[in-house]
């Protein structure tokens, strides 16, 4: 039995208010994925078989440049909240679910990062 008071026991286990914004900006990257990837997809039927120099042409496009980096910047902002709900319901450990969280973000940031400088190189011919 513990001589914590329950206030004692319960504190630092309450709300963080960041609940609700986590909720909706997953939902706002859903529904903006929705349109983006349909684009995608469509495109990438579209494409499919050009060669090289019609791709590079096809992405220089200020509206397909655009659109793609849209794209990239929603899945990968979707993609770290969702693994960031499943460390922080899944890892038990303080120290682990801070490092995965920190080393999630850092790879999510990472790969954003690449895949925005190479659309913007396309873009801007370099």
């Amino acid at each position: 039995m513990s001589m914590q008071t329950p206030l004692a026991r319960a504190r630092g286990l309450g709300s963080a208010k960041e609940g609700v914004h986590h909720w909706w900006a997953q939902r706002l990257t859903a529904i903006a994925l929705v349109p983006l990837s349909l684009w995608f997809i469509y495109s990438l039927v579209a494409i499919t078989g050009a060669e090289y120099a019609v791709v590079i042409a096809w992405l220089g496009q200020p509206i397909n440049a655009v659109l793609m980096l849209l794209f990239l910047f929603s899945l990968y902002y979707h993609a770290m909240l969702g693994v960031q709900v499943v460390i922080e319901d899944y890892i038990d450990s303080e120290g682990q679910k801070i490092a995965c969280l920190i080393l999630v973000k850092f790879l999510v940031f990472l790969a954003g990062i690449s895949a925005a400088i190479s659309v913007l190189k396309i873009y801007l011919g370099s």
